[in-house]
């Protein structure tokens, strides 16, 4: 879709209250009421607003929807207890006077803005009839403010939230089409979505995973995280403060060797830990992987769900990400963890880590790359790449010349550690060795893949397998 064709934000607000057979209230905490006033600004606001407020005061806040146990109030919990107030509001009050013939809506906010880098972010949510006396459908994201003032976060607030609304009565049948529409007059150095749900009947069509992806791929996050049940879910929610352990991959299938050199690194972790305790452990995978093979570039929908479903069985945090260099991938993280990150790679992969070539790019090269890739709190650790002719560790690789001192740096400091207990693993062995199995029927590929995994395949016809 061309600029030509996005409709103002203004315009927006008036489409939706020329509509007559809308009707709802506004509910904003924590960055003005900015998208209540652009329908009031549009004209005709009394045909779609029965009630705009905004419950600053946390006393009040809490006296109206209740006190969260965490004690925040910009967390997902407070925008479901204020859209199913609001809406159930609109109901009692007004479905004898206008029920038959009015579609009732809550749209409702809770953000924090701030000056600070990375402070300032909010959940966002419609609740909605789409026919009068339906059921109600609904719709939530996360988002991430970027502008460096208050100000600006919270006008990009009001834009995003009508951009919302309006998708939700007009562009309904489609998320593809609905997620474009979610920048309309933004752009992804203002704004940031990293998470989209969707609930009700008229989704019912809607698969929430794909939609997510779709935030990726249309550039409005550079990643989704899904919980070990497979939901969407946000990363600062799940790993704040939280020490993690990164694995990247294809997983295509998962197999024993991924998971042996996961409880490896996690083994070592934990008899270096003075209180015992375990990271979390995330698998990451990059939308490269995700797309298909062939001209169109599109997601491959059908592996996707397949790589997903089998991770599922591991209990595992997933990452689906556009990063291709490390160091982009710890900043993201860093963004919601101050514990300790663990990134586990293969030997033969830190030949491409300290190749110059892949920092063409980057501003400040090789040595800003690294320098944002090895904090305090951040860690490689390396499991041996095993051939019939090579044992390769990061304590046998040696790397180019102009980067050895470095890299010297990095190993006698323990940023970068091999991990022990490895010698067992056979990791010449990768996810094409399964597909290969796989696809020539041959029964060897289940001793390459955890049992529970096997039987999922198996179930369910997974990466081309056939009875």
């Amino acid at each position: 879709m061309g600029s030509q064709d996005i409709l103002s934000t203004a315009r927006k607000a008036l489409a939706v209250n020329v509509d007559k057979s809308r009707y709802g209230s506004f509910a904003e905490i924590g960055a003005g009421q900015e998208v209540a006033r652009y329908f009031f600004k549009a004209g005709l606001a009394s045909q779609t607003i029965a009630k705009t407020m905004s419950a600053y005061d946390m006393t009040f806040s809490d006296e109206i929807y209740g006190r969260e146990e965490s004690g925040r109030y910009v967390v997902e919990s407070r925008l479901h207890k204020m859209l199913k107030k609001e809406f159930n509001l609109l109901a009692e009050r007004l479905d004898q006077e206008r029920g038959e013939h009015s579609a009732f809506f809550a749209y409702a906010n809770t953000v924090a803005t701030s000056s600070k880098p990375n402070r300032s972010h909010g959940w966002m949510g419609i609740r909605f009839q789409d026919q009068p006396r339906q059921p109600a459908n609904e719709i939530f994201i996360h988002v991430k403010m970027k502008d460096p003032q208050r100000l600006q976060q919270q006008e990009a607030i009001g834009v995003l939230g009508v951009n919302l609304v309006h998708a939700a009565f007009f562009h309904n049948k489609d998320y593809r089409v609905f997620v474009s529409h979610l920048m309309d007059n933004l752009n992804a150095q203002r704004i940031e979505i990293d998470m989209i749900h969707f609930d009700g009947p008229i989704f019912n069509h809607f698969e929430n995973r794909l939609a997510s992806l779709e935030l990726v791929a249309q550039g409005f996050t550079p990643a989704v995280l899904f919980d070990p049940e497979g939901h969407i879910t946000q990363l600062t929610e799940n790993f704040f403060h939280k020490s993690v352990l990164i694995q990247r991959g294809t997983f295509r299938p998962f197999t024993k060797t991924n998971a042996e050199i996961i409880d490896a690194g996690l083994a070592q972790i934990t008899s270096q830990s003075a209180d015992g305790t375990s990271p979390q452990v995330l698998l990451e995978l990059t939308m490269k992987d995700l797309n298909k093979r062939d001209e169109t570039n599109t997601i491959d929908t059908k592996d996707f769900g397949d790589r997903l479903d089998t991770l599922k069985t591991l209990n595992h945090y997933v990452l689906v990400s556009r990063f291709s260099l490390f160091y982009q991938l710890k900043n993201y993280l860093r963004q919601s963890t101050d514990g300790k990150i663990y990134i586990v790679v293969g030997a033969s992969l830190l030949e491409k880590i300290f190749d110059e070539q892949y920092y063409d790019d980057s501003l400040g090269g090789p040595l800003s790359a690294f320098g944002q890739l090895f904090d305090r709190n951040t860690q490689l650790l390396v499991f041996p790449y095993k051939t019939d002719k090579i044992c390769m560790t990061a304590k046998s690789f040696f790397p180019p010349n102009t980067l050895t001192p470095i890299y010297q740096f990095l190993t006698s400091n323990e940023y970068i550690v091999d991990i022990s207990g490895c010698d067992h693993v056979d990791t010449s062995l990768h996810s094409e060795d399964v597909r290969m199995l796989l696809s020539q029927n041959n029964q060897k590929w289940e001793e390459l893949v955890p049992k529970k995994i096997a039987q999922l395949i198996k179930e369910k016809n997974l990466f081309g397998y056939k009875k």
